[in-house]
């Protein structure tokens, strides 16, 4: 086969190939681009099948001398309009962070990857699945994952309160986080400035597509207006309102009033290493990917990401949905989805929840409050943050039967793309009742007096 045409070499090309099942024209186009930005012949290349990668690819490469590097790069539709460069890794390790800094690095746009030396070191995700499946990793135990996530909640902490700053809405923009939230939202202004639902928004909610959710089959515009009760507790509003909300509550300008911080603001657990305890030394966790890492990332949405793909993604549904069980059931009844989602915390994400709300979240929320930078409305903005995580990261749609042999493969089935939508629901809207999100909530609000960690 020969080598893809010089417009398919590079990361969207060798993602699309990847995705499509063309693993030699994959391999061919990135042993090209590695060939162009690094000067070295690369073969046994290999793509992983982890199921956490859902809009990079990874996978391992040899260089021509023998010596082995883990790569990674991430795609963005539109990125060559909207980012200025991924991969800042060195802002992250000057600030103080755990950061491992890569051998090789491109961050021409379009061309951005990074090459790894091998490690010995299981990624966090890896170890903490592990210990879901009660088959852990040499030295990855729940105890030493939780601790090493304390710590790593304690160090970042202090970081966004060492690095706070106030930033203005042309710096909040020039940030590349937003491309994970409001590129995925919004559609180009029109000649009059006005921003409508665009992007992955619109497409994966169109109005004419068929979802298939446990036994009932709906139309995009179907879901966007149910009403939802979930596990017996109602919420307050609609799928199709939130991501309205969203569009205005995570624009640049809207978030710059929180002041910006320097973080990763990707740092989902396939984003970091864990290196177990040895000697004196405790279990630690190290950064890597740092494809949108920046220095003034809106603080209220610095650890977004890590604290939805980390915690409420699991277990399996996001990234295991064959995996699910048991499933959800739905009963539909005058524009009320019922769900009895048959889903719960792992004990372990429970304890990362914990840990974070209390050594990072209300840490960070009453030093906002203090500079002045904690607008009223932060509770709906957390909420409609949260809600983009699963809704936007990859397409939760599942077609019905009779056409799913005409589309591609869909990654989601009816069973988690009923339970994703759900979760999404549960953290974007109100519940008129208790549940474990305004636990949550009302446990990091710094007007809570007395703080019920344990409650969540």
């Amino acid at each position: 086969m020969s080598v893809a045409a010089p417009h398919e070499v590079g990361a969207a090309g060798i993602l699309r190939a990847r995705r499509e099942g063309r693993l030699d024209e994959a391999s061919l186009a990135l042993a090209q681009l590695i060939r162009e930005e690094f000067g070295f012949e690369s073969y046994d290349i290999s793509f992983g099948t982890d199921g956490y990668s859902l809009n990079s690819v990874n996978g391992f490469v040899t260089r021509d001398d023998g010596a082995v590097f883990f790569f990674k790069f991430h795609h963005e539709e539109g990125e060559e309009s909207v980012l200025e460069e991924f991969y800042r890794g060195e802002i992250l390790q000057d600030a103080g962070y755990p950061v491992g800094m890569p051998a090789y690095v491109c961050r021409r746009i379009g061309r951005q990857i990074l090459l790894y030396d091998r490690r010995a070191t299981p990624r966090l995700a890896d170890a903490a699945r592990a210990v879901e499946q009660a088959s852990p990793l040499a030295g990855g135990d729940r105890e030493s994952l939780t601790c090493a996530q304390d710590a790593l909640d304690r160090l970042s902490a202090r970081i966004y309160r060492d690095t706070w700053h106030p930033i203005d809405g042309a710096e909040s923009a020039a940030e590349p986080i937003h491309q994970l939230f409001y590129h995925r939202l919004a559609a180009p202004a029109d000649a009059g400035g006005h921003v409508s639902l665009g992007g992955r928004a619109a497409a994966f909610f169109a109005d004419e597509r068929l979802f298939a959710l446990s036994g009932a089959t709906l139309t995009g515009a179907q879901v966007k207006a149910l009403d939802w009760v979930i596990d017996g507790t109602r919420y307050e509003g609609t799928l199709g309102g939130i991501l309205e909300r969203s569009l205005a509550l995570l624009s640049p300008a809207s978030l710059a009033r929180y002041g910006g911080v320097i973080a990763h603001g990707d740092a989902h657990n396939a984003n970091v290493w864990f290196t177990a305890a040895k000697d004196d030394a405790p279990a630690s966790l190290t950064f890597f990917d740092p494809a949108f890492a920046g220095r003034n990332i809106p603080a209220l949405l610095a650890e977004v990401k890590a604290t939805f793909h980390n915690i409420f993604a699991h277990a399996e549904w996001l990234y295991h949905p064959a995996d699910l069980a048991p499933s959800p059931v739905l009963r539909l009844e005058g524009g009320v989805a019922h769900v009895t989602t048959n889903w719960s915390l792992t004990p372990l994400r429970r304890a990362f929840l914990q840990g974070k709300a209390r050594l990072l979240w209300r840490p960070l929320l009453a030093d906002l409050r203090a500079r002045g930078a904690l607008p009223a409305e932060w509770r709906e903005t957390l909420r409609c943050a949260l809600f983009c995580c699963p809704t936007l990261v990859m397409d939760l749609r599942a077609p019905p039967p009779e056409i799913a042999a005409t589309e591609q493969p869909a990654r989601h089935t009816s069973a988690s793309s009923l339970l994703g939508l759900s979760i999404a629901m549960m953290c974007g809207a109100p519940a008129l009742g208790d549940d474990l999100v305004s636990r949550f909530l009302t446990a990091i609000d710094p007007e809570t007096a007395v703080p019920s960690f344990e409650s969540i």
